[in-house]
């Protein structure tokens, strides 16, 4: 049996990300919106495309304008007006002035603009009753990016700001990672569907709908193989096929120790390698974690609660760094006080379901209310956070620090 971290390391080391050859497509902008960028971006435009106005106000000279003062206001002459996407006519020249708007090409001979709450215009001239700073409220070409350096980097999750940077490069299209494909099969004869009649013994299969949604919020493709019965001929047939068609494949239940867990065998018969088959962790202890040439295996283990938390701790990093993210796909660990007493039995790295608050300024978790069995689905609802008790931990005082793993 590995330790969590143990586990966690074999399962990282085994992840082989996208390629950016080969694993890409070409999608519009608006359908990028939480993609992976495959490839680095530049832009032929600085940015600011000009020199601009940062406030409605005047274009000046500094010159013209650096002794101005309450009681003794510069008086300038106002010979253009500068709309937002007006290309200026006139050169400023001494003792001259342009009105400005936001945005506005600043224009030739101005190197300053004097914000118009410090000027009063009486017909074509404008008194002007406090110095400016030079090059006050003006946004120089290229200040912020210039044209042929990298404007965002591969790997990255592109969400409102980045589509935003490359509409304003002038990017129709934008290179990411195909999505990955992730198969999932719940095993178990005691498994219907929702739409079914439950009879005496038998259990709706949540687990599919569940892991189902968590993947496709990490951007994934499902495809769902729906509920195996416990028969290694059948539960080989769909794992081959689900091992071929997909880079992940999940399976929940048929990984513990039971007349009818199979999982195991089967995988070894298709040629896998099996690297634990149990993790040091409570919920989640049945873990199976094996390696295709071309696919990862991980066989959760059947109660809701139990698959859940393994796909939170390990599946969820696994899709994100296979996806191509390079960075922050590492689950998010964060110290914060224990609202909640919290108990183990200090012989697993024990995991404790509840919900972060953020109380004066800071995190406090608060666990689930009602019975905290591995099969209470229903406790789970609404949960953001699972607190973690390392082995040795029995016991976590109300007020006490404990790392929490925010989902």
């Amino acid at each position: 049996m590995l330790s969590v971290r143990d586990a966690e390391a074999t399962i990282f080391n085994a992840i082989q990300p996208l390629d950016n050859q080969q694993d890409i497509e070409f999608v519009d902008l608006l359908m990028a919106n939480n993609r992976i960028l495959a490839t680095p971006v530049t832009s032929s435009f600085d940015f600011p495309h000009w020199d601009n106005s940062a406030m409605d106000g005047y274009a000046v000279r500094y010159a013209d304008v650096q002794q101005a003062r309450a009681n003794k206001p510069i008086i300038l002459t106002v010979v253009e007006e500068i709309p937002a996407g007006y290309q200026p006519q006139v050169t400023i020249k001494p003792g001259e002035a342009a009105r400005i708007f936001t945005g506005a090409v600043m224009p030739t001979g101005a190197d300053t603009v004097v914000m118009q709450e410090k000027t009063h215009q009486e017909e074509n001239r404008i008194f002007i009753f406090a110095a400016p700073q030079l090059e006050e409220f003006v946004r120089r070409k290229g200040d912020f990016y210039q044209a042929g350096k990298q404007l965002l980097p591969a790997g990255i999750s592109l969400n409102a700001s980045e589509i935003g940077v490359l509409a304003g490069a002038g990017r129709e299209q934008v290179c990411v990672f195909r999505r990955p494909r992730v198969a999932i099969l719940s095993s178990g004869n005691e498994l219907v569907m929702p739409e079914e009649m439950l009879k005496p013994g038998q259990i709706v299969d949540s687990n599919q709908y569940a892991l189902a949604t968590l993947v496709r919020e990490l951007g994934a493709e499902v495809l769902l193989l729906g509920i195996v019965k416990d028969d290694p001929t059948a539960l080989k047939e769909i794992i081959d096929y689900a091992i071929a068609n997909a880079d992940i494949v999940i399976s929940t239940g048929g990984v513990s120790v039971g007349d009818y867990d199979y999982i195991d065998k089967i995988l070894v018969s298709l040629g896998a390698k099996v690297h634990f088959s149990s993790v040091q962790m409570r919920p989640g202890k049945p873990l199976t974690f094996a390696t295709f040439p071309n696919s990862l295996y991980f066989g959760l283990p059947g109660n809701p609660v139990s698959g859940l938390v393994t796909c939170w701790r390990f599946v969820q990093p696994t899709i994100k760094k296979l996806a191509g993210l390079s960075k922050g796909w590492e689950g998010k660990f964060l110290k914060v006080r224990s609202h909640s007493e919290l108990q183990s039995n200090g012989k697993m790295e024990t995991y404790v379901w509840g919900k972060l608050h953020l109380v004066n300024g800071g995190y406090q978790f608060h666990k689930a209310e009602g019975n905290d069995s591995s099969g209470n689905l229903i406790n789970l609802a609404q949960t953001n956070a699972l607190a973690v008790l390392p082995v040795g931990k029995t016991l976590v005082y109300s007020g006490e620090e404990v790392f929490v793993l925010q989902l």
